[in-house]
């Protein structure tokens, strides 16, 4: 475990919930544009109070039962705060054999959201049972600096449909309307209730992309039959974790 905290959703379609976060380490992946330190680390940064922004080291691994302690405190002081729990990293999917073990017992806490690369559809269809909400990425060449795993994430997009399931889309300076159409494609196709999400790129603190060159995305996308946000990363303006 590399964090555990609480704080305000700041993607997707829960943007703006409250949430406890629960990040793990390592990726499969390495995008251009990952703003997270997923590096393993000995010691896991745990806040304090819920929301206080004042952390406390705890050594790695960490026990199951000293997260669930952790969380059933928070909840206990901020009754009805917060929405559900999110595992994030890094790729938590890479955590597959230990997530089987945790993911009964967090999920009797909390409804649980996987937020993942979606490109390990087979750690997912282990998973599904305890997982009430999967927000998944479409990672784009344009963006990522490498091949698209099509294949993974048709695979990965199937299975994910089974669960109220949303794609995000990375999008900034050169992408192409090609690779929207292909995105847009899957997404029909294999999960056609599931909405698209159009992110795009913060750099320097500033949205990447203009309105107009947003607006057109969305155009293209919601030309082929997909429901489609464009939704920034509002922790970023305010500055949350």
């Amino acid at each position: 475990m590399l964090e555990l905290f609480s704080s305000v959703q700041g993607e997707g379609l829960l943007i703006g919930c409250r949430q406890i976060f629960l990040r793990l380490a390592g990726c499969n992946l390495c995008c251009a544009y990952c703003d997270t330190d997923f590096a393993p680390s000995a010691h896991c940064r745990v806040e304090q109070q819920p929301g206080s922004g004042q952390f406390v080291l705890w050594p790695n691994p960490v026990a199951l039962p000293m997260v669930l302690g952790q969380i059933r405190d928070w909840l206990q002081q901020a009754p009805g705060a917060h929405h559900s729990l999110a595992l994030t990293g890094g790729e938590p999917l890479l955590h597959g054999a230990l997530l089987r073990d945790w993911l009964p017992q967090l999920r009797g806490l909390l409804p649980v959201q996987l937020e993942t690369n979606g490109t390990l559809p087979q750690a997912l269809a282990e998973l599904l049972p305890w997982l009430d909400f999967v927000a998944m990425d479409i990672k784009l060449a344009s963006q990522t600096g490498v091949p698209t795993p099509w294949a993974a994430h048709d695979e990965f997009l199937r299975l994910a449909a089974q669960r109220c399931c949303w794609v995000k889309l990375v999008v900034g300076p050169g992408t192409a309307t090609t690779e929207l159409e292909q995105a847009a494609a899957l997404v029909v196709q294999r999960a056609p209730a599931a909405t698209l999400v159009l992110q795009p790129r913060t750099l320097n603190h500033r949205c990447s992309l203009s309105a107009a060159e947003l607006l057109a995305m969305q155009t293209v996308v919601a030309g082929l039959g997909v429901e489609v946000r464009v939704i920034g990363q509002m922790h970023r303006y305010l500055g949350m974790l």
